[in-house]
Formats: structure tokens, sequence, C-alpha cells
């Protein structure tokens, strides 16, 4: 899998750096607005190993819980039509939500996804995004916490992936053009 990759753009190292930063950041933010801790919500399966290690880096009780939702049409271009395949199993009204993503992209789903958990009425509703990539038609949304600022290529590792391959790979990096 090593030899598919063009390009290592955020290695182990500063992967686990950065997830600590935020993690830190999200301890302070939410360390005197709940007794009962935050919600965090990862959209499966790309930002699941995200989630799990910012969750670890996190000093408060944390609650996490999962959706599934299917956005692309064709697997290469968004559709703009967003289906929930999994929803949640916690109740979230009245909760602190940080949703952890793993790359916004267009940004579709996530835009469709913080509408539907915000008419759930959590006390708050936050971005942990560990990628935000550079695109000119990426949706208008605010995301409290990125992780690393990427440019528009093909990114693999890190739970991110090309056809299920390429998830396990401990850094993000660049997929050569012939692998797709």
């Amino acid at each position: 899998m090593h030899n598919d990759i063009a390009e290592v753009l955020f290695t182990e190292d500063e992967i686990a750096r950065r997830v600590d930063e935020i993690g830190a950041q999200i301890t302070r933010d939410y360390a005197e607005a709940t007794d009962e801790g935050i919600v965090l919500v990862s959209v499966l399966r790309g930002a699941a190993i995200f989630m799990a290690d910012l969750a670890r880096r996190i000093e408060l009780p944390v609650e996490m819980d999962y959706m599934a939702v299917s956005s692309y049409g064709d697997g290469a271009k968004s559709s703009g039509v967003v289906r929930i395949l999994k929803d949640l199993a916690s109740e979230i009204e009245g909760r602190h939500v940080v949703v952890a993503e793993d790359i916004l992209d267009s940004g579709l789903t996530l835009k469709y996804l913080l509408k539907n958990l915000a008419s759930r009425h959590p006390a708050s509703l936050e971005v942990a995004t560990l990628l935000r990539k550079k695109t000119l038609a990426q949706a208008k949304i605010e995301c409290k916490y990125i992780g690393f600022e990427c440019p528009d290529r093909f990114i693999v590792g890190y739970g991110l992936d090309y056809a299920e391959r390429y998830r396990n790979l401990p850094y993000i990096g660049v997929l050569k053009p012939e692998m797709y």
C-alpha cells in the first residue's frame, strides 16, 4: 500500500500532535459547560479512526455515537441527495454535541447532517474536522476545530479510503493517479 502513495502530506506524528491539541481545546471549551460531558458523533466510516483518537484525548466524560450517511451517487461526485443509513442511538436534546469529521470536501453531506442534528435541539453543536480541503465550491460550514488545511488532491490514510483500501495507513498521503 505504501508504494501507492505519491506523497505523504501529514505524518503519523503530526496527526497525533494535532489531535492532542484539538482534544485539549475541546476539554478547555467544555470543562465548565456540562457535568454530563459531550457527545462525539462520527460519520461512518472514514471519521471513526479520528473520533477514536480524539475521544482518548478529551479529558471529560465522552459518549460516542455514530451515523452513516450516503450522498455519493457514482462514488466520485456528490449527488447532493443525502440519505441517513444509520441514525444515532443517543438522545442529544440539551446535550453538547461535537461532530467528528474526517474531511470537509464539498460539505454537502455535513451541511445536511448539521441541519438534521440541530433540529434535535442540542445545547450546542460544533464540528471538529481533521482535514479541510481548499475547494472553491465548498458549502459554508463553521468548523470550530480544524486539524489541517489540505490541498484539493486525492488523499487517503488515517480513515480516508479509495475503494475501501488505505484506511489503515497511519499517515495521510496523496494517492498516485494510476491507482484510481
